[in-house]
């Protein structure tokens, strides 16, 4: 007989202190709708049940001296091997400001390791000897500060669940997205054509399909050019490419 989690294609554990604000994620939209077609999971963890003091405080001084908190090792260490014990063979990763910065030509390698172990911290981080014994990889959204690890975790869950067969409907609409090809996106109009004196491009209404094509590359190029020329760096452009976008480049001077 067939249980529920027979068609689960990844599995998310979190070890959180606040649970509830993953529900922007696990309550709406296709990850919601994803969750109850059990072709994701996510549980939680919550390092307060791990304590052994009447408070529930998870929190403790650095040695050494310096400002701020850490997260205590014990709970901390309980939760993940709680984690590890009812997700075999998991994945653990730390979200870290120290991390690997995530792009899009990493997710599929972590839509690769099937179940995923987030460790969201809070305060001024966790104790080094946490990183060293209990996480594979640590991994940061951004060269930025956030008060803890949730909102990262949250991002990472989007990125890696929407690439899961099943989550997004059209594969064409994956395809196009920003950096699939390290290239951002066109950009997009719907209707009316004409609305507050703005028109829509009329390659766009025009019905042929590859002058849209070639149009819509142009614009990606362009747009990509003006706005992460970082991108292009690492792009390998076809003949047609180089020459769309030498194109826009001698219009945009």
């Amino acid at each position: 007989m067939k249980n529920k989690y027979d068609k689960t294609l990844i599995w998310f554990k979190i070890i959180t202190i606040f649970p509830e604000m993953f529900r922007a994620i696990t309550d709406y939209g296709v990850i919601g709708k994803a969750i109850k077609k059990n072709i994701i999971n996510i549980d939680f963890l919550n390092p307060r049940n791990f304590t052994n003091n009447k408070y529930r405080s998870i929190d403790d001084r650095p040695y050494g001296g310096g400002p701020g908190m850490l997260m205590s090792v014990e709970p901390l260490y309980l939760s993940i091997q709680h984690a590890k014990s009812t997700l075999k063979d998991a994945f653990v990763i730390y979200l870290s400001p120290q991390g690997k910065q995530l792009e899009q030509n990493c997710i599929q390698k972590l839509i690769d390791k099937k179940k995923i172990i987030l460790i969201c911290g809070r305060y001024e981080g966790i104790d080094q000897r946490i990183i060293d014994s209990q996480v594979n990889e640590e991994w940061s959204i951004g060269n930025y500060i956030l008060t803890g690890g949730e909102l990262a975790a949250m991002i990472m869950i989007d990125s890696i669940s929407r690439l899961i067969p099943g989550v997004i409907k059209k594969k064409q609409s994956l395809e196009q997205d920003s950096f699939s090809n390290n290239l951002l996106d066109y950009p997009n109009y719907t209707r009316p054509r004409i609305i507050y004196n703005m028109s829509v491009p009329k390659i766009l209404l025009s019905g042929n399909h590859d002058k849209i094509r070639l149009w819509r590359l142009k614009q990606s190029l362009g747009n990509t050019w003006i706005k992460r020329p970082d991108l292009l760096k690492k792009n390998f452009l076809t003949k047609e490419e180089t020459i769309l976008l030498n194109e826009f480049k001698k219009k945009h001077k």
